[in-house]
Formats: structure tokens, C-alpha cells, sequence
């Protein structure tokens, strides 16, 4: 009896998609998240799934860096990205990134069946048009390979930094001391090659849909401000 995992914020969605899934597989077993922090635990839990369906952009995620996360801690757990998003090249990224497909939220229930069927079956899928599209470019696959190195708590601190939180902050969400905190972001800092919080924030925001643009700040790696360098 196989075991999917569903992770979309989207009630309406999420229903489609238990709709797909119980035509294609009757005794299939689903479980649901809305965010990352319950995407996270749902993976911990079902450590032998046999699917994820990962919506993009999911609360808590910054682009691809959730989907980069999951294929280095559950590299055995198949992941298919599903997302409004339908320009090839996301598509591309996503796959270079580890995911096993691309189904965009626009198709019918029957591509949605034949897309997750043919995944079960170990093979890719993802629409034609990604044929043609770039691979994902260096200096890109370069900081997704340095987010893989993270711990899963200095990948959860490296998310909540990039929200704007300070380490106290961190240190409450986490349970735990403000120098473990800023224990953990020296590691982060060391592994992403960045020299301060702001840049390594910077750093991970490679792997948004939609990059940023933008000078960084200079600041005390373990401080909470920083001015313009």
C-alpha cells in the first residue's frame, strides 16, 4: 500500500491532488502539510513514503531551497514539485535540483494521474517545453551544493534569518541558547562562504524562483545590524 506525501498551503489544491492520487492508487495512504515546519516533521515521520508532491511555494520555503534540503536529508524519498509557475527554465531548475518531476497546477486530473503514475514507476516527468530550457547555472548549483552541507538545524536557522529574525528570537523558536544560535550561524557562515549574516542570506536567495538583485551590508557576523559597506 504505497504512502504519498502531499505539501501545499492550498486547501483547494491539496483536494485535486487527493482526488488524482485515490483514482490512480484506491488504498493509497496520503498525509498533508501546509507549511515547511509541517512538511519537515510529516518527511520525519514517514521516513519510507514513497512521493512527496511539493508545491514551490510552500509557506516557509525560499524557492528551491526546501526541495534542495529534502533530496540531501531524504535523498530515498521520490520529490515532485508542483507549482503555478510554468516558465521552462523554473522547471529546469527544479529538476537540476533533484526533483524527480515538474506537474504544473494548470493540468487536468488525467495528465495530473499519468504524471504521478509514471513517477511511482521511477521514471521523470515533466512537460515537453523543458526540453529546451537552460540548466540551472553554476554559481546556482554551487550554493545549492553548500545549503546540502547544512545541519537541519542550521538549515531551520538559516530559513528563520532570512525572515528577518535576530538571534534571540531564533534562540525562543528553537528552544534553546542564544550561543547555540550563534554557534550555529558560524557554521553557516563558514559553509556558505559568507562573511556576515546579511551576505549569507544573500547567498541562499540564489535559490529563489526569482533572484534578488541588490549590494549587501556589512556586519558582525554574530551581531543583529549592520550598515551599508
Amino acid at each position: 500500500m504505497p504512502t504519498l506525501l502531499i505539501a501545499d498551503d492550498h486547501p483547494l489544491f491539496r483536494e485535486a491532488l487527493r482526488g488524482a492520487i485515490k483514482r490512480l492508487l484506491p488504498t493509497a495512504t496520503l498525509h498533508e502539510a501546509e507549511d515547511t515546519d509541517g512538511l519537515y516533521a510529516m518527511v520525519e515521520a514517514e521516513p519510507d513514503a514513497d512521493l512527496l508532491l511539493l508545491d514551490l511555494n510552500i509557506p516557509g520555503a525560499n524557492g528551491f531551497s526546501a526541495l534542495v534540503y529534502l533530496r540531501a536529508h531524504f535523498p530515498e524519498l521520490p520529490v515532485v514539485v508542483v507549482s503555478a509557475r510554468e516558465e521552462p527554465a523554473v522547471m529546469r531548475r527544479a529538476l537540476d535540483h533533484g526533483a524527480m518531476g515538474f506537474i504544473p497546477k494548470s493540468v487536468d486530473a488525467q495528465v495530473l494521474g499519468e504524471a504521478i503514475g509514471q513517477v511511482l514507476e521511477g521514471e521523470r516527468w515533466a512537460p515537453a517545453a523543458v526540453a529546451n530550457a537552460p540548466a540551472a547555472d553554476p554559481d546556482e548549483q554551487d550554493v545549492a551544493a553548500r545549503i546540502r552541507e547544512l545541519t537541519p538545524q542550521q538549515f531551520r536557522v538559516l530559513q528563520m534569518l532570512a525572515t528577518g529574525m535576530l538571534n534571540k528570537q531564533i534562540a525562543f523558536e528553537l528552544g534553546v541558547a542564544e550561543a547555540t544560535v550563534k554557534a550555529h550561524m558560524s557554521a553557516i557562515l563558514r559553509k556558505l562562504g559568507a562573511s556576515n549574516r546579511t551576505q549569507a542570506v544573500l547567498v541562499a536567495g540564489r535559490l529563489a524562483v526569482d533572484p534578488p538583485g541588490g549590494e549587501g551590508f556589512d556586519e558582525d557576523p554574530a551581531g543583529e545590524t549592520g550598515g551599508p559597506g
